[in-house]
């Protein structure tokens, strides 16, 4: 048995501590609040800030855990190398985790020292520079913060009107306290993946999970699908340019590598180091192993001999309409029984508008039609309705 330090205990984190108690091991979930989901499911719990690095430290010392697993952005991250340095492992790596909670390291080593191919970008401190950054851009462009998750902040500008009003959505959905934003030029892209790819140690090879297509709104993943429809050539280029990037942070774990692919080629997006959103399909059983299941074993250097695609799948997310801090739902049983369907409640303990609070999973055989297989989950995602007690 292993102690794991879970910092983040959203609905990613509780499928991962899941994973991690199928095969013995200790979890210490760690969250702002109490009862965040991983913490029901986790052996104890910490309720702090994760940007207060002194919180941080005396949490690492009070549990002196073997591994510290982060699984959101707002963590205090510099100090995770002073934890490499104690003899802690950090997942996947302390240069992995701190690269990629912040969108301008990571865009810097993919694009400048990688040579990957990139939306043009500029950074911005300021409503002015931003202003700067679009004129030499153009528009339409991509405005996000360097910090954030699920599409916070995140907005499109087409007109010069909508550059003071991104920059305050940006600065408002932002998390942590560095205030700037990257303005990323608009990639006319046919479609978009998250290629899941697993890192391991002992020398063992680099392996990549069927890709897995996304639509989004409001910057926030609403369906997602595997296998997408990739051609051989593009998905041997965007293996290629995962393996170049996860070598370059290091570490063993599962990495979410998103993709836009476009007539003129793949484009490097971003880059999760952990399990990602749109992988909760892989929840439908789609792989021989999912991905929480995936992470886990690369980090505990379990050897990973291939990942197999099982049958089609897709996920739709269950998002709440309004707030409150007493929730309940309608419809489950509808769904429950619908054939070739699953779902899971994250049993978040408030709501708010568009907040995620649970997902439906639909799938089917391999040779099946994977549109249909999107159609149904979003159909029955609708019926599934968030309420007040």
């Amino acid at each position: 048995m292993k102690k794991i330090l879970l910092l983040g205990s959203g609905e990613l984190g509780k499928e991962f501590v899941i994973a991690a108690q199928r095969l013995g091991q200790y979890v210490v979930a760690v969250d702002s609040y109490e009862n965040a989901p991983a913490m029901q499911v986790a052996q104890s719990f910490e309720v702090i800030n994760m940007l207060d690095g002194e919180a941080l430290d005396a949490i690492v010392e009070k549990h002196q855990p073997d591994f510290i697993v982060p699984e959101i952005e707002a963590i205090r991250t510099e100090r995770f190398y002073t934890y490499e340095k104690q003899g802690i492992t950090v997942v996947p790596s302390a240069k992995a985790a701190n690269y990629t909670m912040n969108r301008k390291a990571i865009r810097d080593l993919a694009a400048k020292e990688l040579g990957l191919k990139t939306a043009d970008y500029r950074y911005a401190t300021s409503a002015e520079e931003l202003q700067r950054a679009v004129q030499e851009i153009g528009m339409p462009c991509v405005v996000k913060p360097l910090m954030s998750s699920s599409g916070k902040g995140q907005s499109v500008i087409k007109e010069t009107a909508d550059i003071q009003k991104a920059w305050n959505y940006a600065v408002e959905g932002s998390r942590g306290d560095i205030i700037e934003v990257i303005a990323e030029a608009f990639v006319s892209f046919n479609s978009e993946i998250t290629l899941l790819t697993v890192t391991q140690n002992n020398q063992l090879p680099t392996l990549f999970c069927p890709p897995i297509g996304h639509r989004q709104e409001r910057g926030d993943y609403q369906e997602s699908w595997q296998p997408a429809h990739v051609s051989s050539e593009q998905l041997a280029t965007a293996c290629e340019m995962a393996k170049k990037v996860t070598e370059a942070l290091g570490g063993a774990g599962i990495f979410g590598v998103e993709f836009f692919l476009a007539d003129d080629g793949v484009y490097f997006s971003e880059l999760s180091p952990r399990p990602h959103d749109t992988g909760m399909v892989t929840l439908a059983n789609t792989q021989n192993f999912n991905e929480f299941e995936l992470h886990l074993r690369a980090i505990l250097s379990l050897p990973i001999d291939e990942i197999t695609l099982e049958r089609n799948g897709a996920s739709a997310v269950i998002l709440a309409q309004k707030e409150s801090n007493k929730v309940s739902y309608n419809g489950i049983e509808e769904v429950a029984g619908k054939s070739k369907t699953d779902l899971r409640i994250f049993s978040k303990p408030t709501s708010r508008p568009y907040r995620r609070m649970g997902v439906v999973l639909t799938y089917d055989a391999v040779n099946s039609s994977i549109e249909d297989i999107v159609v149904r989950a979003k159909e029955l995602a609708g019926k599934i309705e968030v309420n007040d007690f």
